[in-house]
This record gives structure tokens, C-alpha cells and sequence, in this order.
């Protein structure tokens, strides 16, 4: 009965709500490298799966494990010393003396997010492997590797489950007592091992208490294990535990063995002694020991099949919100590094670009779970113990990216680990911006970590010294806001960190010479400019990025106080202060103006367009609102070209999208998804898709995997200027194609349908009874509304109140 019951539910799994089944990344072969193994996540915990046959290997992390400990937040006592001379440097013109001053005003490097450890199954079969298979089916998130050895067909099941806390591991043979394994495990970090009975196996381990960046290499100790204050370093324990039908299980030197067996399950629990940014990980932290005890005893007392179960409605619960469907999803039976292949040499296959949209929430609903911490550089993947770029949050664009589709994709909810870490960034880079400038509010500069550092780090300006990341982490406080419509949580959350990242905006701001508020110093991350005299320089005034995050702060907190009814005086003081911000400038060149004067750039295609913020992710440049600064940023965009690193050219597709121009975002779609090799291979200004559909930056950063979904949902959905603006850039590849469930700003949630590149239907749930504004290309009417709608800027438009709850169906006219 079990059985039956449990079989009528998978069918039903498969075919729910939107008919995603053949979500699949598949390969009829083992993965060689990383950069070809497959991720299951759950949020805490990640794993990599290479899929060998006789010998697999499955990377491990868990999302709290970190190098280091509680941030000083004064490193620097001397640093505020050297403002006021650096502010006089430049209104001297002396960008040198600035560039020089402005190292004298860093910190300490972030910590270093670190792998857990391997598992590896060793099977004893004597024989070559046949009918090879092994898939990631992200409509379920289940691995699944299938191959056969003299007429044994063996099977390995693998999934992160969230709600149970343990990665499972099914192993199953066709013929009875055919499983003959050993389980090994090991970590890349300081450990040992240990058979706590002759069915589990442990691994006790310690993380660094500081590990350098993997881009020092002039340090002769870049890994320290050693601290004796002993609050550095946290502990970690690993667990695998056998449940087997039949068959025997024993200890040996290399772990556990298992002998003769016909189904087997593996069940891995793991976790750390964090236990807060701001608490000793070592002396302070949480016993590691129970909190694996209490995941595994939680998990055990329940079968794979219910374990199974538990694990596909909690992550359906999330992945099936939002269908795509394009020119009618066309099937192909290809593996997927070879559809990668064939459609790198320009070969059109719009499911792979629906299975690289619906990987990339796949990805966030892996990596970033409410009560957890934030997706980092790589998700929750890493096996390197020096990763690249440190594996952190990597604010001057990187973290921001991450989540630019979460709320437009309806995962509202994986938003929340972000906005924790913001609260925790307020508290420490209030002290930041005391220690470092005597300044009021909060702040970070470019990039942070577990334990919420925010001080500049050692290293060039053109990075390090970048104060607002602050002000642009607020953004998203404002956003969960305008898709939610939940007011209790703006007034009570987003407006007070908001408020307190403005007060330092506030204190930053100096005028210049005509009068009108600037930042100095001022740095556009991470980019090089050539002055009049030829001096490359990275410090100056009030670059266009700057002053544009400031606008959409201020702009921001001033509808927020409106909409609470609070806080006017404040209110008049952003409104008074923001028309004084240094505006928005148009060059020579017809581009929109980088840099407080129209200098040249040392790099004309640098990765980083800055400047585009007002454009996107902001809502100050506009075709529709702002033709003449949007022209310029097309122009930027034009003389920056489209090559660039992974996320870089994932930016891009999303600015196009906010120009209106879906052939031109799409076009870099395909070159997003431009199969690349494996790491260590120079890929300079070509990043594109590895293997297993990650993001290659090269090497690996999810954040462009995060920044195309955000693309694709531009040009389908957009909604910044208080319209829901449906289709604003379809591309022509896309002519017929349905979307549900995507989310509109106003707390919206919208179906819609189009055929030959027009709009054929759309239908629009109210979730707050807010009053909706509507924009199509087209004509269009409202079943039930007895509004026309009107042309207006080579649009049509209509606004109507809405009713909570009710949806209103919008039809081509």
C-alpha cells in the first residue's frame, strides 16, 4: 500500500502545475572536473556530484562554514586623519595624492568561505560500464546516475532535503545483493575521521582562522589554523549514516564497507559552531556534535520514499510558481554539454534557454533559504579552501546581482537571508563609518562576509575605497517592499536601515565648487580613468554610479515616508538635498558621462558599467521617461561593447532590456550561454556557461546565472516606473510563448500569453488591491473595466483600482 501511494504521488509531482517534467540537465557521461559535476543544495547544504561509476565523488559544503571570526571593526585608528587631505587633493586636481591618500584609509580582508569535505563511493564491480546516464531534474531537484555492469543495472538517487536537513543517498541494483561499496570521507581543511558504530562514519574537522584571499600571492601563510586568542576558527562535523535492506556493514581502514547489499541509503548530515557574526566561533560557538545528532535522529526514523516525498513538495513549493514557454518547447534529446556545443555555433534551441532560466531558480531556491545566509559569489558551492574573489558577497555589483530576480520570480521569500545580513551589516558598519570617517549611519564598502565586515580592504582604490554599499543593499529593502505591499514591514524593517544608510549619504555629501552636493572621494568600481594631463587615476569626484544610488536612496526613503504618513521633516531634507545632487551628464561622445568630467577610460570595454545604474537597476533613466539620458546609456553601451566576463554580460542583457531592445538583449543570451572550458583556461573578456550550466565568469560565479534570469524577466516583465509593462523587449526569436507567475512592483502577480510578438492575453492578481497601471504594446481592454485605454508614448496604457485577491483579465482588443 506504501508503495502505491507513493507511486501516485510522483506521478502527480511530475505532471503539476505548469508540466515542467522535462526540466533536465542530462549526460551520457561522468563528469571530469568540477566544472562538469551537478549542484543539489537545500540552502545550508550543497553538493557537487561527479557521477563516476565505479569511483563517484561528491563535493560537500555547508553554507556557515568560514575562515576567521568576529570582525574588528577598527583595524585602522589613524584612517580619519586623511579625509579632509584627500578631499583638498581634489579640489586641487591632485588625483594622485588622492589615489595615494585614500590607501592610508583601509582594513583587513574578508574571511574566506570554505568546503566541508568530499565523500567518495567506491564500488567493487569488475566489468566497463554500459548505458551510461546522470541528470539534474530541476523540476524535482533529484541527481540520478544510471549505469550497467555485466547485466547489473545500478542506480544512485541524490537530493538536498530542506525540511528534513540531510542530503540523501539512495543506491539501488537490479539484482538482489549486487551493491558492493565502500563509503570514504575526507576534508580539504584540518580533520579526522572516525567510525562511531559499523554503520556511520564522522568526520570532525576545524576551519582556518584566516585565509587570504586566493589573489595575495605574496603572502608566505596565506592558510593559519593557529589562534590563540581561540576565538578564531570554527568547528565542523560531518556524519554519514547506512540504512540498508540486506546485506552487511562494516568498518575498515578507509571507512565503512558494504557488502552484498540490494538497497542501500546514505544518509549525510553536517554542521558548524557558528553561531553568529558577532560570537566567537571556537570558545562561544554552538556544539557542532548535537546539532548533527539532532538533523540526523530527525531524518533516520523516516524511509527514502517519505524522505523523498518531504523533499519534492517543499521545493515544488517554491519552483513550480513561475512556467515559461517558448515557440512551444520544442524537445531535444541531446545531452546538455552538447546542446551547449551546437548552440554555440549559433544553432537555435529556445528549451535550453527556458532550462538555463529555470536553472538559475533553481540555483536561489538551492543556495538561499529564509533562516539561512545569502547566496555568496558561488552560491553554496566552493572546493577550494583559497576560492576565487574569496567566495564572498561582493557588493560593488556581485550580492546585488544575485538577487534581481528574486522577488520578479516570485521567490520573495529566499529574499530574506539577504535582508538578515543587511540588518547585521548596520550594525557594523556603523562602526565603520565612525572609526573610518566620523560620519553617522551605516555602511559597506565593496565586499563582505559571514561575520559582516564593511571596513575598505587593503588594495587599489578603484575597489577597495568604494563607500556606498550601503545605499545600494538598501535597495532591496525597498524592493521586498514594492512587490510585497507589506507596509508593517517596511515601516518596522526597510525604512529604519534605510534611513540610517541615508544618514551616512548625508554626512558624505560635500558641495562642490558651483554648489552642488558630490562625493569626494569618489570612485567608479572598478574602473580607471585617463585625466586631461594623461595621469590614470581611480579616486575623484562624484561619479555618475555614486550619485546615482545616492538619488535612488533618497528617491526611495521619500515615497517610503509618504506611504507611512511619517517623518516629514526628513522627508523635505532628502527632497532638498536630492535636488542638489550633481546630475546626470552627457559627454562628448554622445555616452553618458562616467566620471565627474568627460575623461577617457583606461579600459574603453571595461566589465563594469557603473554608470548605468539610473538605468538598471534603478528607475532614473528611462526611453519612455528620459529619451535623451537613456540615448546616452545606449551609447555607453555601444562603446563598451558586449564582450565581457560571465556576469558582466548578464548585466548587460538587463540594461538592454530596460532600453527596449529585446534582439539586442538576446543576443547576449546566447553569448551568456557560449559553451566555455574548464578552469585555468584564460577566458579574458569571454565568459559564457560551463558544463553543468554554471555561470563562467571564468572561473565559476553564480551571479551570472542569477543576472540572465533577471534578464529574461526584464524583457518579458518590467515594472519600475509604476507600470506592469508587458513585454516590453521580445525578442524576435521569441514569437509565440506563455509565462506564469512572475511578479510585478505594486504586488501583482502576472500570466500572460503572446502569438506572432503581439500580446494575446494576460491576466493580473491583485495580492494588495493596490491601483494598477498597465502598459502594452498593443491595444488592449480589462474584462471588466469600462476604462479605454490610451496611446501614449508609442504604448498604450490604462490605470484602474484593483480589488485584493481579485485577477482582471487583460485581451489584445
Amino acid at each position: 500500500m506504501k508503495k502505491f501511494s507513493y507511486c501516485i504521488l510522483v506521478l502527480l509531482c511530475a505532471r503539476s502545475v505548469f508540466g515542467q517534467e522535462d526540466l533536465k540537465l542530462w549526460y551520457d557521461q561522468p563528469a571530469k572536473n568540477w566544472n562538469e559535476a551537478l549542484p543539489i543544495g537545500n540552502g545550508r547544504l550543497g553538493a557537487m556530484i561527479y557521477g563516476s561509476a565505479q569511483d563517484e565523488l561528491i563535493q560537500l559544503n555547508e553554507s556557515s562554514l568560514w575562515s576567521g571570526g568576529p570582525v574588528n571593526t577598527n583595524p585602522n585608528p589613524q584612517a580619519p586623519q586623511y579625509l579632509d587631505a584627500i578631499r583638498k587633493a581634489l579640489t586641487e586636481e591632485n588625483y594622485q595624492l588622492a589615489d595615494d591618500l585614500a590607501k592610508k584609509i583601509q582594513g583587513l580582508f574578508t574571511e574566506s568561505y570554505e568546503p566541508l569535505g568530499d565523500v567518495k563511493l567506491k564500488y567493487n564491480i569488475d566489468g566497463i560500464p554500459t548505458a551510461y546516464y546522470r541528470d539534474l531534474n530541476i523540476s524535482t531537484a533529484i541527481s540520478t546516475t544510471r549505469f550497467t555492469v555485466n547485466g547489473v543495472s545500478y542506480t544512485r538517487e541524490m537530493f538536498a532535503s530542506a525540511p528534513d536537513d540531510v542530503i540523501v543517498i539512495h543506491l539501488k541494483a537490479s539484482q538482489p545483493k549486487a551493491l558492493n561499496f565502500t563509503v570514504e570521507a575526507s576534508s580539504p581543511l584540518l580533520y579526522k575521521t572516525d567510525a562511531i558504530s559499523d554503520h556511520e562514519l564522522t568526520v570532525y574537522g576545524k576551519a582556518p582562522a584566516h585565509t587570504d584571499p586566493s589573489y595575495m600571492q605574496t603572502m608566505e601563510q596565506p592558510v593559519i589554523y593557529n589562534d590563540p586568542t581561540g576565538c578564531r576558527g570554527m568547528r565542523f562535523n560531518l556524519r554519514i549514516r547506512i540504512k540498508n535492506t540486506d546485506g552487511t556493514v562494516s568498518i575498515t581502514a578507509e571507512g565503512l564497507e558494504v557488502k552484498e547489499a540490494s538497497d542501500v541509503t546514505l544518509y549525510l548530515a553536517a554542521a558548524t559552531s557558528f553561531n553568529g557574526f558577532d560570537k566567537c566561533p571556537d570558545k562561544d560557538g554552538k556544539n557542532e556534535k548535537e546539532s548533527v545528532e539532532q538533523h540526523m535522529n530527525k531524518a533516520w526514523g523516516k524511509t527514502f520514499d517519505e524522505l523523498r516525498i518531504n523533499h519534492i513538495e517543499d521545493y515544488k513549493k517554491y519552483f513550480d510558481r513561475v512556467s515559461l514557454s517558448i515557440n512551444g518547447n520544442p524537445k531535444d534529446e541531446t545531452p546538455t554539454n552538447r546542446r551547449l556545443a551546437e548552440y554555440s555555433k549559433g544553432h537555435a534551441d529556445v528549451s535550453l534557454e527556458i532550462l538555463y532560466f529555470q536553472f538559475g531558480r533553481y540555483l536561489l531556491i538551492s543556495s538561499s533559504r529564509p533562516g539561512g545566509m545569502p547566496a555568496n559569489l558561488q552560491g553554496i558551492w566552493n572546493h577550494h579552501v583559497r576560492p576565487p574573489w574569496s567566495s564572498n558577497y561582493t557588493t560593488n555589483i556581485n550580492t546585488e546581482m544575485n538577487y534581481w530576480m528574486v522577488e520578479s520570480c516570485n521567490l520573495s521569500e529566499l529574499h530574506l537571508p539577504l535582508l538578515d545580513l543587511i540588518k547585521k551589516l548596520s550594525i557594523t558598519g556603523r562602526e565603520t563609518t565612525r572609526n573610518f570617517y566620523g560620519a553617522n549611519g551605516w555602511t559597506i564598502h565593496h565586499n563582505t562576509d559571514i561575520w559582516a565586515t564593511t571596513n575598505p580592504v587593503s588594495g587599489s582604490p578603484s575597489w577597495a575605497n568604494w563607500p556606498l554599499g550601503g545605499a545600494w543593499l538598501s535597495q532591496h529593502l525597498w524592493e521586498h517592499y514594492t512587490f510585497s505591499g507589506d507596509a508593517d514591514y517596511l515601516k518596522n524593517t526597510a525604512y529604519p536601515l534605510m534611513k540610517d544608510a541615508a544618514a551616512f549619504c548625508l554626512d558624505w555629501l560635500v558641495e562642490d565648487k558651483n554648489g552642488q552636493l558630490v562625493t569626494a572621494p569618489s570612485t567608479s568600481p572598478e574602473n580607471i580613468f585617463i585625466t586631461d594631463k594623461g595621469y590614470k587615476g581611480t579616486v575623484s569626484v562624484a561619479t555618475t554610479m555614486d550619485m546615482s544610488i545616492i538619488r535612488d536612496l533618497f528617491s526611495n526613503l521619500i515615497e517610503a515616508s509618504e506611504i507611512l504618513g511619517i517623518d516629514e521633516p526628513f522627508r523635505k531634507l532628502l527632497t532638498e538635498k536630492r535636488s542638489k545632487l550633481f546630475p546626470l551628464q552627457v559627454g562628448k561622445k554622445g555616452n553618458l558621462q562616467e566620471w565627474y568630467k568627460d575623461w577617457e577610460d583606461a579600459e574603453p570595454q571595461h566589465r563594469h558599467i557603473s554608470h548605468l545604474f539610473g538605468l538598471f537597476p534603478g528607475r532614473e533613466i528611462s526611453p519612455l521617461k528620459t529619451p535623451v539620458f537613456a540615448n546616452a546609456a545606449r551609447k555607453t553601451l555601444e562603446l563598451r561593447g558586449d564582450g565581457g566576463t560571465g556576469w558582466s554580460k548578464g548585466w548587460k542583457i538587463n540594461v538592454w532590456a530596460r532600453l527596449l531592445d529585446g534582439n539586442h538583449a538576446y543576443k547576449l543570451i546566447r553569448e551568456q550561454l557560449t559553451l566555455t572550458g574548464t578552469e585555468g583556461t584564460n577566458y579574458s573578456n569571454a565568459g559564457g556557461t560551463y558544463p553543468n550550466m554554471l555561470d563562467a565568469h571564468p572561473p565559476f560565479q553564480i551571479d551570472g546565472n542569477f543576472g540572465g534570469v533577471s534578464g529574461i524577466t526584464e524583457m518579458l516583465l518590467q515594472s519600475h516606473l509604476a507600470e506592469v509593462h508587458l513585454l516590453p523587449a521580445l525578442p524576435d526569436a521569441w514569437s509565440n510563448g506563455e509565462v506564469k507567475g512572475l511578479r510585478a512592483r505594486g504586488a501583482f502577480e502576472v500570466n500572460l500569453s503572446w502569438s506572432k510578438s503581439q500580446l494575446k492575453q494576460a491576466t493580473i492578481k491583485s495580492l494588495t488591491g493596490s491601483i494598477c497601471s498597465i502598459r502594452a504594446n498593443q491595444p488592449f481592454t480589462v474584462k471588466g473595466i469600462a476604462i479605454k485605454c490610451k496611446e501614449d508614448n508609442g504604448g498604450y496604457t490604462m490605470t484602474f483600482p484593483t480589488k485584493k485577491g481579485s485577477a482582471y483579465i487583460i485581451l489584445k482588443k
